[in-house]
């Protein structure tokens, strides 16, 4: 009989013979079936994926050694290229478009034995956070259809909160696997930058994107991204460090404990944070303080203007990334008749960018063009490095950062549709993480008056995920 709880118990599973990979994916096939109004999943590889699974059952039984994530069924958002599959950034520019190489991550994934099992609807080339601006209809939120599960990675975080897969691969520019997961109720992980390498994803901004894991539980993401952390030739801006067992390293009684957390006092006076936030996370902090933890308020002036840098260097980076889907060389090219080249550029890019990724081009654009170039792209740039100034400071003295996820729970999908605004300011805690580099995480702890989850965010100095996985298992309920 099939059950999962976490990898490692779903192999002992395996190895006693109490289930099988077949009946593991039949099992997942049934319940994507069962909850396709959710529309979390863009395509199912059904035939594909009984097939790994009888392979993978009779290399087990044959005696040989099983990968790490033998049989593990994975889900993997429309921005990672899987060989021969579609991926369309949930857009019209790219619908029908077939990947012809795999993402590394996907490469390391089917290494390591897992199943991957479809690709997960998400916001337009990851840019939203609410799942609403996917060109395939918005995603619902499995605890309230009338909820928006967070985005952009909204599909792969309803995915593990419904129980379609075990694992999902998601993106995160800003948040986009963070937020999902604190909406949906489940673990959501952001590595450093150039923790895992960026080939094969599809670009939004190339200075923040990286591929995050959302899990049910701290040890399958670690144990996911031991797998697929680690150099790679193909990406000039990824981590070339050993990658440490971080499974391991969650039961090692020899590494000494993070037990310095610190907050940025102005994160749980912002006027717009939901006071049921404000009061359970306070609640929270004075928790930890009575369990032995040194927990600190840290002065940051800087809040007001991380939405504001984020979104100045994204929308630039988002402008050159996109250039190259014209309609001429891959992509939606238009059916009109038209003039000239430029017509068709114009006419093509219109018809295949959804109004989301149009207002960011646009932006994009403006803040990259002559006359304010320096008072806004030059400008951030150097909100950011005071930023990564603080950050490095900061570490220096504590071994954790902690803060609300989101100001305010899932709201109602078409709530914020009409406020770019409102929109982007559900960012605001967020975005620091991808401004400086650092690794942050969602943790699934609290439940709001309306029903619905919200979560805490832990981050930690770069690249030491191993302290921020440890201090994370132990926050979360036994």
């Amino acid at each position: 009989m099939f059950r999962f709880n976490t990898i490692n118990d779903y192999h002992a599973s395996l190895i006693a013979g109490e289930t099988t990979c077949v009946q593991t994916v039949q099992n997942y096939l049934d319940k994507i079936t069962q909850e396709e109004h959710l529309n979390s999943f863009l395509e199912v590889y059904t035939e594909e994926a009984t097939a790994r699974a009888l392979e993978l059952d009779k290399a087990r039984l044959a005696g040989k050694n099983l990968g790490k994530l033998h049989g593990v069924v994975v889900g993997i958002k429309d921005v990672i290229c899987y060989n021969g599959h579609k991926v369309s950034a949930s857009s019209k520019i790219l619908e029908n478009y077939t990947a012809i190489y795999s993402a590394t991550a996907i490469e390391k994934l089917l290494a390591a034995g897992a199943i991957i099992i479809g690709r997960q609807n998400c916001d337009e080339f990851a840019m939203g956070s609410s799942n609403e601006n996917s060109a395939y209809g918005p995603v619902k939120n499995a605890l309230d259809n009338e909820r928006v599960p967070g985005g952009s990675s909204g599909g792969s975080a309803v995915a593990i909160q419904a129980d379609l897969c075990m694992i999902s691969l998601g993106s995160d520019t800003g948040g986009s696997v963070r937020q999902p997961a604190d909406f949906c109720g489940v673990v959501g992980l952001k590595p450093s930058y150039g923790m895992i390498s960026r080939y094969g994803l599809i670009a939004y901004a190339s200075s923040f994107d990286q591929i995050g894991i959302f899990s049910k539980t701290i040890t399958d993401a670690a144990l996911v991204l031991e797998v697929i952390a680690g150099g790679d030739n193909f990406d000039s801006t990824v981590s070339s460090k050993p990658v440490p067992s971080f499974s391991a390293a969650l039961v090692d009684n020899s590494i000494s404990e993070p037990k310095k957390v610190a907050y940025f006092k102005e994160t749980l006076e912002h006027p717009g944070l939901d006071p049921e936030i404000k009061a359970q996370t306070e609640a929270y902090l004075t928790s930890l303080k009575a369990k032995g933890y040194t927990v600190e308020a840290v002065d940051f002036s800087l809040l007001s203007y991380l939405v504001p840098t984020y979104y100045v260097l994204t929308t630039a980076e988002a402008s050159s990334n996109l250039s190259r889907f014209d309609g001429i060389r891959f992509g939606h090219r238009t059916s009109e008749p038209v003039a000239d080249l430029t017509a068709l550029y114009k006419l093509s890019r219109t018809e295949g960018f959804g109004e989301e990724v149009q207002r960011r081009i646009l932006l994009g654009s403006f803040v990259l063009s002559a006359g304010y170039f320096d008072a806004y792209f030059t400008k951030a740039q150097q909100v950011r490095q005071k930023l990564v100034d603080l950050t490095n400071s900061l570490f220096e003295q504590y071994d954790i950062l902690v803060s609300p996820t989101v100001p305010a729970p899932a709201f109602k999908i078409g709530a914020h549709q009409h406020s770019a605004t409102e929109m982007f300011l559900a960012d605001i805690y967020t975005v620091y993480a991808n401004l400086v580099g650092i690794p942050a995480i969602s943790l699934p702890l609290f439940k709001h008056s309306n029903g619905m989850p919200f979560g805490l965010q832990v981050m930690s100095k770069s690249y030491n995920e191993t302290a921020l996985l440890r201090f994370s298992n132990a926050m979360m309920p036994a």
